[in-house]
């Protein structure tokens, strides 16, 4: 599951008006990844969404907006979201009788080695963060992960096959069995991950402006990037969202070199030194050029 960008995190202008839809529509798809453990414990499955959310509510409530602080809480989250074949959640233990909550949660230390995840006739022990464990006390909040084989994960997807969450702490034994909403949702995070629950456009995003069009032909464009990585960058790219660098037309090709060959020599005249950047393969259709200042 790839990480949250900062892309798609949505100015503090623009959440005031999209926030109360995003809110309902994040509860809707959290109700299905929460599950309760017997009285006291529960646990609500993280996917990008849901720590997307967290982000943009952070910022919502802390009035962030500048991009390096956005980034910052962005990179804090991040760390929650579940790898390849894996699941991510935390553990929330709930005792609702205060005076008691600091004795109930002593009696629940060594927590971390008692909860797994069942599939079929196989176990997987959650892993807890070991930042948040200490000897002699707990926190109440628990981030925890259960990293399955693929067996596993096709044996959660087998609806057929019995998958339950067990405590099996001195203090607090439970199972529960896991609902078919819920797997239904993980394994479209083992998939890697669900559709975005908020769409944004360009002129929607933290500090971000539409890219300026510089120059448009039948088959390329030349853009001033929103986001520069560099003084003077430019961007070329063939209009044909299709193209492919490794099997694009000659002619294409020489069209949007001369584009490049005219965007690199406007840096070296301003900024002395220029560098040209391109990728190809899997995931890197169509083919972009980056042209920008080279660092001396």
């Amino acid at each position: 599951m790839k990480p949250v960008a900062l892309d798609e995190i949505a100015s503090l202008d623009r959440y005031s008006s999209l926030r109360d839809a995003y809110r309902d529509a994040v509860v809707r798809h959290k109700r299905d990844r929460r599950i309760a453990i017997g009285d006291n414990v529960t646990l609500v499955f993280e996917d990008r969404e849901t720590l997307r959310f967290q982000v943009q509510e952070m910022c919502w409530i802390e009035r962030i907006s500048e991009p390096d602080r956005v980034q910052a809480e962005i990179d804090v989250y991040n760390e929650l979201v579940p790898r390849a074949n894996e699941l991510s959640a935390t553990l929330f233990i709930e005792i609702t009788d205060s005076p008691s909550i600091r004795t109930e949660l002593d009696r629940l230390i060594g927590i971390d080695e008692h909860v797994t995840l069942a599939v079929g006739d196989s176990e997987v022990r959650a892993r807890f963060d070991a930042k948040q464990l200490e000897e002699e006390r707990i926190s109440a909040v628990q981030y925890i992960r259960f990293s399955l084989d693929a067996e596993q994960v096709r044996r959660l997807g087998d609806l057929d096959c019995p998958a339950a969450l067990r405590i099996d702490h001195p203090n607090y034994e439970y199972e529960a069995a896991m609902p078919e909403p819920l797997r239904r949702s993980l394994c479209i995070d083992l998939a890697g991950g669900p559709a975005p629950l908020l769409a944004l456009g360009p002129e929607d995003a933290v500090g971000r402006t539409a890219d300026e069009v510089l120059e448009e032909t039948a088959v390329l464009r030349v853009l001033r990037p929103a986001r520069p990585r560099g003084p003077g960058h430019v961007l070329i790219e063939p209009v044909d969202p299709r193209a492919n660098l490794l099997d694009a037309e000659p002619e294409l090709l020489a069209e949007i070199l001369g584009a490049v060959r005219r965007a690199a020599a406007d840096v070296v005249r301003d900024h002395g030194r220029c560098r040209v950047v391109t990728e190809a393969g899997p995931g890197t259709d169509p083919p972009r050029w980056h042209v920008l200042a080279a660092g001396r």
